[in-house]
């Protein structure tokens, strides 16, 4: 697994085609999300459990993934801190996909961190006159709290490429 910038993953993108991962990483689930054919919706998928023990696990369950959907590279949902300080939630992440690099099963797979800041909240406001069981509820949380952090990517890219060329006319 190789970091790059929000940019040069969407150009590997639309230079071979394929899919986007989006993912939240929680402390107990790990949500995600893939891109439609056209790279510009993102639509829920599922949810995984994380454990430390697990990583192996998750590291195989990716490389599925990877082939089921022709994924270019994953957006992963970092918590970005206005006065520049690292917190809690971003160590996680980063330690997270440090893991999963380190497998060694995701070689040949780029990512990139996008901000998920309020993506949590934002659904959270969505389900809130809805009664489900906790369990269901947190899973949706984070499948959809993923969609929100590969939305966000998508729209923004897309609008870059199309003031881009909206600039060469």
């Amino acid at each position: 697994m190789k970091l790059i910038k929000p940019i040069e993953l969407f150009q590997k993108l639309k230079a071979s085609p394929g899919h986007l991962l989006g993912l939240d990483v929680g402390t107990k689930y790990v949500g995600f999300s893939v891109s439609d054919d056209d790279n510009k919706i993102a639509l829920p998928k599922s949810v995984l459990v994380r454990k430390k023990s697990n990583i192996d696990l998750m590291a195989k369950d990716f490389q599925l993934l990877v082939a089921k959907y022709s994924l270019v590279g994953f957006v992963v949902g970092h918590p970005f801190s206005i006065e520049g300080q690292a917190n809690v939630e971003a160590v996680q992440v980063r330690l997270f996909i440090e893991n999963l690099r380190r497998t060694g099963k995701l070689d040949g797979i780029d990512y990139t961190y996008w901000n998920e800041n309020y993506s949590s909240q934002c659904v959270e406001a969505l389900l809130e006159s809805v009664n489900l069981h906790p369990v269901t509820y947190k899973t949706i949380l984070d499948k959809f709290a993923a969609v929100g952090i590969l939305q966000g990517y998508l729209d923004d890219m897309n609008r870059k490429l199309k003031s881009k060329d909206a600039s060469e006319e």
